[in-house]
């Protein structure tokens, strides 16, 4: 009897002694994933960074009116950035050379209307139900000028309604192009436009022209690969100026 107690304490004792030893191995893998995860997010903090100079060094050399290229999945569009809007121009230019838009969905389109993108919820498909709620955690006040019209090819930012937003405030990423301009006229003055295409009317009809879900999302993604500057917009560098230190070759004859 009393060696069948001292068989049953020794059993329990060996697996306590399992049961301590699996939750300090389990704490040990937590803490060393807590580590992980704290040094990519370093990493990425550092590397957004760098991305942030990079893009406020190029932004210091940009044209007043920057040419910008929406590389989309279907084709490119090129559009002028308008100098009256400064807000809406610099918060346009920091994102996309910081790469923001990266990836991202045309995640409205609405042919004979418009097309809408740059909700970073859509880099996330299982995210869905909140596409077109997001943005960079901002909004930017509104800026109307009365000369820039909704005409096609026109870029404009998205905002909420007057209901939630009675100052019209644009959202701090997401921006819409103008497809049909005979529908969208009503938007003047009520939504910032704040550049116009240049090149690349035909890509907005192939997008407008997708087929869409009741939710008016294309059914088969529309993806914004990258925005970046035009190199064509940008002003050529300054010639190198002449060496004055040249030396000269004496030519005094011997006598």
């Amino acid at each position: 009897m009393k060696s069948n107690i001292i068989f049953k304490s020794m059993v329990c004792l060996a697996a306590a002694a399992v049961a301590v030893g699996c939750g300090n191995q389990k704490k040990k893998a937590e803490a060393e994933k807590a580590a992980e995860q704290a040094r990519l997010d370093s990493l990425k903090q550092v590397e957004m960074i760098e991305k942030q100079k990079a893009a406020g060094d190029l932004m210091s050399r940009l044209p007043e009116e920057p040419v910008f290229d929406i590389v989309t999945s279907l084709g490119t569009i090129k559009v002028k950035l308008y100098s009256k809007t400064p807000k809406h121009r610099a918060n346009f230019e920091k994102l996309a050379l910081t790469g923001f838009y990266d990836s991202l969905l045309f995640h409205r389109v609405i042919n004979g209307f418009m097309i809408q993108g740059g909700d970073p919820y859509t880099r996330d498909t299982t995210m869905a139900d909140k596409y077109g709620h997001g943005g960079p955690g901002y909004t930017i006040p509104a800026e109307f000028v009365p000369e820039y019209k909704h005409l096609k090819g026109a870029l404009a930012a998205a905002r909420r309604g007057d209901a939630a937003n009675p100052a019209k405030e644009s959202s701090g990423s997401q921006f819409y192009i103008v497809q049909d301009e005979s529908t969208c006229a009503q938007l003047d003055g009520e939504y910032t436009v704040f550049g116009q295409t240049v090149d690349g009317f035909n890509v907005i009809d192939k997008i407008a022209a997708v087929q869409t879900n009741r939710r008016d999302r294309p059914v088969t993604d529309v993806r914004i690969i990258s925005i970046k500057v035009d190199p064509e917009s940008m002003p050529a560098d300054p010639a190198p100026a002449a060496d004055s230190t040249a030396t000269s070759t004496d030519t005094t004859a011997e006598k």
